[in-house]
């Protein structure tokens, strides 16, 4: 298994696991001490503490992101382009992706912490349109 999509499925293991310790545990735990039904937790009302809505968000901005990066690695694979740079590049995607998830979740999103993660964001934008141009640039 090559880097890309060996980070492809650290990407979707990093998702799951922001779903089950983040998500997950908070309305499980509310589900299974009787403090909220199974069916309480609409998906178009805010709701709970902002810690748990900054989770939900986080998660939701990994499921945004996750296919994109699929994508990526799905034309990795089909071009046969490979390269030490194109690992750097999903390993530094994946880096930036794991600190913004960590500072979305777990910090008070004040203007400088928000310009933190954006810079993350950034990061992995900045990675996943350099890969996609190598890959456009290799099919040409």
């Amino acid at each position: 298994m090559n880097l890309p999509v060996l980070i492809l499925l650290g990407y979707a293991g990093w998702t799951l696991l922001i779903l089950a310790a983040s998500v997950g545990v908070y309305r499980w735990s509310r589900i299974l001490t009787g403090r909220a039904s199974i069916a309480g937790f609409p998906a178009d009302a805010a709701q709970g503490s902002p810690w748990y809505q900054r989770a939900t968000r986080a998660h939701l901005n990994c499921l945004e992101n996750l296919p994109i990066y699929a994508a990526i690695v799905l034309a990795l694979e089909a071009t046969g382009l490979r390269s030490e740079f194109i690992d750097w590049l999903s390993m530094t995607m994946m880096a930036a992706r794991i600190i913004q998830t960590s500072v979305h979740v777990g910090l008070v999103q004040t203007s400088a912490v928000v310009s933190v993660r954006f810079g993350f964001y950034s990061v992995q934008f900045v990675c996943m349109v350099t890969m996609g141009i190598m890959i456009a640039a290799r099919a040409i």
